[in-house]
């Protein structure tokens, strides 16, 4: 844990979510007096759990509801470093412990039988066979792939694994993902599986409109969790996350470094003095007051939707002709930026199926290949060991089926509808068919209507007010998407007015998607940024890079070679390079040899 430095600066975090909980965790440590101001009545974001009102009975608790798709993934670093320093009783660890390694993926189809994959580097024979069974069959004959489009994607990823970081960030970023991998000339099961699957499904982007970069990094780091021993792919709290984590982090910060949180209160507007400096916040609470708050550092954790809302404003409040008028924008410039940006967002939502059977359907996530809007699933009670559902509700469920809608533009198979222009009770049915389709045993239904006790949809799925017949909804909290050519719009951690911060998965990061590691990476850069304003002493946050395979280095320093020349990514080596590189490759294995010995 860093060392504590006595300080009298009091910081102002606006947004009680990963990125601003981050932040007040590597604050508080070193000493800062840290406010948090929340809009909701909980801490969390979107990494928040919450519970189905009303539905405890005869003293049981009410039923426990994810808000969307949550797992760690193996590359994640800064949320891991971060949790284990947040204490848990009887982990030695902190809330890390709490974290449960997942074995398989699957991808159910319709009227076809599952795609299940191995969520590790192979430790059982069962692992290795699954894993040869995906690569030397399932991809050709299950799936539909030729020979030439796996290879064809192949040397895609090898661009990118061995592009230096000067060609990504200019040539990939200025590409879409369904560009760079060629899709629209190639099969429906390589758009689907290849090209659209890890996008929609994971991050609900669209193939067509996230950038290369962004998509080409990410998907390098999870296949890379699958090529090496060690920790899985995906992992999961192994309870629900306010228990496992959000609850426990927040009693760390309040009693322990004495954070201090403001619920129900939300930023309306940031006041700037003449010289460019943050004088005040203007605040408003549940009941409409409006009061101002004054600190010494202010730091926005905003998503970016409300960044963006809060820019405009700014814009809109300017008094004509007045060009030394005081506000953000008039302050930094540069920060025009996130109001295009705000535009780039897709909704990601839950919906939770409580069901009167345990169906532990794979030890893992389903991503439904099939599914018209891009629905991942996981079945809870077996990812919970320690938590029974029986103690909640009226004691009947006995699973839950959580489940993330990632697409609301494409029209439904049963409804004929987009998720965001049909009724509730419509979403719930077009969702509830597609998994009957999707889940089959032996080719029989896994499940049936009997087995529904229940559903709840996210709350953040709210009736839209506009006048618009056919926008019937509007998501809360959208999630950001990496489009092509728009890492020029999005901001660093730090800005222009000397005393003003930001801290969100839209912020420039190495991790660069919109993720909770990257929410807590933007903290980590933003409190850095305030020690060095406020002349500490104190350590700085550490920040990670992406892994990078130490073997392709040759590539890539050839590649910043041909790149500072003007010239293409080649493939392949020059001859003498390769000899080194033969050279390199036998070290490297001998010293891997050494180590696991």
């Amino acid at each position: 844990m860093p060392k504590e430095v006595q300080l009298d600066e009091r910081v102002i975090i606006f947004g009680g979510g990963v990125a601003g909980l981050s932040a007040a965790q590597e604050l508080g440590e070193r000493g800062f007096k840290v406010t948090i101001y929340e809009k909701r009545e909980l801490a969390g974001g979107k990494a928040r759990s919450f519970t189905v009102p009303g539905s405890g009975t005869g003293g049981r608790k009410d039923l426990p509801a994810e808000h969307g798709f949550r797992f760690f993934p193996r590359f994640y670093r800064h949320v891991p470093d971060t949790m284990k320093r947040i204490p848990f009783e009887g982990n030695k660890h902190g809330v890390f412990g709490n974290l449960l390694q997942l074995t398989r993926m699957d991808a159910p189809r319709l009227n076809a039988p599952s795609f299940v994959m191995s969520g590790r580097f192979p430790r059982t024979p069962a692992d290795l066979i699954l894993t040869l069974q995906d690569v030397f069959v399932d991809l050709y004959t299950e799936l539909g792939l030729t020979r030439e489009e796996v290879a064809y994607f192949g040397e895609r990823l090898w661009q990118v694994l061995t592009s230096c970081e000067a060609r990504r960030a200019d040539e990939l970023e200025r590409l879409s993902w369904w560009g760079f991998l060629g899709a629209s000339t190639r099969s429906e099961g390589y758009r689907k599986f290849l090209v659209q699957g890890l996008s929609k499904f994971l991050v609900a982007a669209d193939a067509r409109v996230t950038n290369a970069k962004v998509e080409g990094d990410i998907v390098i780091q999870l296949l890379l969790g699958l090529a090496e021993p060690g920790v899985s792919l995906d992992r999961v709290l192994n309870a629900p996350t306010q228990d496992a984590w959000i609850d426990p982090w927040r009693d760390y910060l309040t009693r322990q470094l004495r954070v201090e949180f403001n619920y129900s209160v939300s930023l309306r507007r940031l006041h700037c003095d003449d010289s460019g400096r943050i004088s005040g916040a203007s605040m408003v609470g549940a009941g409409g007051g409006e009061h101002t708050v004054v600190g010494d550092y202010y730091l926005a954790a905003l998503p970016l939707e409300v960044m963006a809302k809060l820019l405009s404003q700014d814009i809109e409040h300017a008094p004509a002709g007045q060009v030394e008028y005081r506000n953000l924008l008039s302050a930094d410039p540069s920060l025009l930026g996130v109001v295009e940006l705000g535009k780039a967002v897709g909704w990601m939502n839950g919906l939770q199926f409580y069901l009167r059977k345990d169906i532990g359907i794979v030890f893992g996530h389903e991503l439904y290949l099939d599914s018209k809007w891009a629905l991942t699933s996981i079945s809870q009670q077996q990812t919970w060991p320690h938590t029974r559902l029986t103690g909640y509700g009226d004691g009947q469920v006995r699973d839950i089926l959580s489940v993330v809608i990632s697409d609301w533009e494409t029209p439904g198979k049963f409804v004929r509808k987009p998720a965001k222009e049909c009724s509730r009770e419509e979403i719930r049915h077009e969702v509830w068919e597609q998994l009957k389709e999707s889940l089959l045993v032996d080719g029989k239904p896994l499940l049936s209507d009997s087995d529904l006790h229940s559903w709840y949809l996210d709350p953040d799925i709210k009736d839209a007010p506009g006048p618009d017949p056919g926008v019937r909804y509007k998501s809360a909290e959208p999630l950001f998407v990496a489009l092509d050519n728009t890492w020029h719009l999005r901001p660093d951690a730090y800005t222009r007015i000397p005393n003003f911060f930001l801290a969100a998965d839209y912020v420039r990061t190495y991790t660069q998607l919109a993720t909770m590691e990257a929410a807590n990476e933007a903290a980590r850069r933003a409190v850095n940024a305030i020690l060095q304003a406020a002349g500490s002493r104190a350590s700085l946050c550490r920040v990670w890079p992406l892994h990078e395979p130490e073997i392709l280095w040759l590539w890539r320093w050839q590649d910043r070679r041909r790149y500072r020349k003007g010239l293409p990514w080649k493939q392949e080596l020059p001859r003498l390079v390769r000899v080194l590189q033969r050279l390199i490759l036998i070290v490297y294995r001998v010293r891997r040899f050494v180590r696991g010995a």
